[in-house]
């Protein structure tokens, strides 16, 4: 009997599995591959390799790629672009995803679904192109954009705090409109779906494929200790984020701890240098293959995040390395209540800094908090794990 059929699509490519986008769309691409007949569609930004030949061999019985018209990534271009979405209202990627409802209708011509996801509000509008040929529709959301810019806007300040006011109201306005019109709309925390308009929301966390726990660094290996903080630099809470340690927080961790190293691991390091330019002890590695195991070779993981949406997969990283996390409230925000988690928090740089220094010194504790971090991944933040969501949901 034949399996019954799915489709996903996705503006991001699912694999390889570098960033938290890709690793949530993996995570529900794995889990509909098991129980579907697996339909994909896909974009690609020009010059990009095929984002369907990244895929698993034998995952989806079907890939289609959509290519994304030429975008240009220099800083007036970018400014120029934006400045066009504020006079118009429009948040950004709204727009770059829009425009394709006849690719994608000629991608499904023919098939019917019985479930389709679209990942990410860039695309909710593709429903109605979808739903003629869908059973049920589910939205998953990677955050809710219009907290996302707010509180990105807020922890900026000045023009940037009004012009990414004006994008949440604008993202404000499109979900008011989109989610209700899915039959299910899949939320990474229980913050997040409080956020949202009334629509039909599950809470589908953000996890990590199982991992084995990676041989970690004997504690105080490195003289004086090794920070790292890890994910895409050119996510922009993450400009942020480096640019409030390197000014803030680092020169209080140096002078407590001289010979401390900082270690930034992730992809496009180049938009993050200028901020660490001629600050000592600071290492970026780059795109690595495995973000878990260069966590394993640090003392702390901090994540100094002052604005964001969604669940942050550089805790869970973490955690599955066994690394003990010096987190802002924020940073930690939808991985559980606050007593209990764990997780080193504070605020401000005094407190940051701080308890960083103690981590570095107070090695027992330090594992202890590694170790139950990865008892608090293996539990509640596998794939597995957040499966029986979608499993709950009929899917």
């Amino acid at each position: 009997m034949p399996r019954p059929r799915a489709l996903l699509l996705s503006p991001e490519a699912p694999y390889p599995l570098w960033g938290g986008g890709a690793l949530r769309t993996a995570s529900v691409l794995n889990y509909l591959a098991g129980r579907y007949a697996l339909d994909i569609v896909l974009f690609r930004e020009p010059g990009a390799g095929d984002p369907a030949a990244a895929l698993p061999e034998g995952l989806v019985e079907r890939a289609k790629v959509i290519g994304l018209p030429f975008h240009a990534r220099t800083l007036p271009a970018r400014l120029r672009r934006n400045g066009l979405r504020l006079l118009r209202g429009v948040p950004p990627l709204w727009d770059r995803f829009a425009g394709f409802d006849r690719d994608v209708s000629n991608c499904v011509e023919g098939r019917r679904y019985e479930v389709v996801v679209i990942e990410h509000l860039w695309c909710a509008h593709y429903e109605r192109v979808l739903r003629p040929a869908a059973g049920r529709i589910l939205l998953n959301l990677h955050n809710v954009e219009s907290a996302l810019h707010r509180r990105f806007g807020a922890a900026e300040g000045g023009a940037a705090r009004w012009a990414h006011e004006r994008f949440a109201r604008a993202y404000e306005r499109i979900e008011r409109h989109w989610l209700p019109r899915f039959d299910l709309v899949l939320a990474a925390s229980d913050a997040d779906a409080l956020r949202l308009p009334s629509c039909k929301a599950a809470v589908y966390p953000n996890t990590l494929p199982h991992c084995a726990l990676p041989a970690r660094a004997a504690p105080g290996a490195a003289a004086g200790g090794v920070l790292a903080f890890s994910g895409n630099m050119a996510y922009h809470p993450n400009v942020q984020a480096v640019r409030w340690f390197a000014r803030d927080i680092w020169p209080r961790v140096r002078r407590a701890v001289p010979a401390a190293e900082w270690v930034l691991v992730g992809k496009n390091e180049h938009v993050v240098r200028d901020l660490v330019r001629g600050v000592e002890g600071v290492r970026c590695t780059g795109m690595v293959e495995n973000a878990v195991a260069e966590l394993a070779r640090a003392d702390v993981a901090v994540v100094p995040l002052l604005s964001g949406s969604g669940t942050r997969l550089k805790i869970l990283e973490a955690w599955a390395a066994g690394t003990p996390v010096v987190s802002t409230r924020l940073g930690a925000e939808g991985l559980g209540e606050w007593d209990g988690l764990p997780v080193t928090l504070a605020d401000n740089a005094d407190e940051f800094s701080a308890k960083i220094v103690w981590l570095l010194r107070q090695q027992d504790e330090a594992a202890a908090l590694g170790v139950a971090g990865r008892q608090r991944f293996e539990r509640s933040f596998t794939w597995e794990s957040a499966w029986k969501v979608l499993a709950g949901a009929g899917l």
